[in-house]
């Protein structure tokens, strides 16, 4: 996040529009890839800021690169996320208003590798099982990866 960061310097944690790019991750099974953040202890997906120059579909393999250690060539468009709900405070103050291109990638087997900075653990979820501590901008996402894929609702 070079970019975000240098614009931190500048406007320091006042509200910034961030743009931005998710991956769904799905084994086989059709379980869905969490992994644990360390700055919140919530659940999350692959994903971050888009960089300068960069596309959106590229911001979604470089994270998912960076976050586990997977690269993943084939991704489908699943949705843009924006508003209210992707408003998000980090447990370091600085605010943003999430412009997130959400994509899934189906019957992905590989060999998973956290990057510490980021995560403390991952692991596969049935949809209908999903955690209930889910970082709050991912929870409209998965909602709707819900009723498109499966049964249950997104918990907390």
């Amino acid at each position: 996040m070079d970019y975000i960061r240098e614009l931190r310097q500048v406007v320091g944690n006042r509200p910034l529009i961030m743009a931005g790019a998710a991956l769904l991750v799905l084994n086989p099974e059709g379980q869905l890839l969490m992994m644990r953040r360390t700055d919140n202890q919530r659940w999350g997906i692959p994903g971050g800021a888009m960089e300068l120059g960069e596309s959106l579909e590229d911001t979604a393999r470089r994270e998912t690169q960076e976050e586990i250690g997977v690269w993943v060539p084939q991704a489908a468009l699943f949705g843009v996320y924006s508003g209210p709900e992707l408003y998000y405070q980090y447990p370091n103050g600085a605010e943003v208003y999430n412009v997130t291109a959400v994509y899934i990638a189906r019957g992905v087997t590989a060999d998973i590798r956290l990057n510490p900075e980021e995560h403390s653990e991952y692991q596969f979820f049935d949809l209908s099982n999903l955690p209930a501590e889910i970082s709050p901008p991912v929870r409209p996402i998965l909602r709707d990866l819900m009723q498109r894929q499966g049964p249950g609702s997104a918990r907390g």
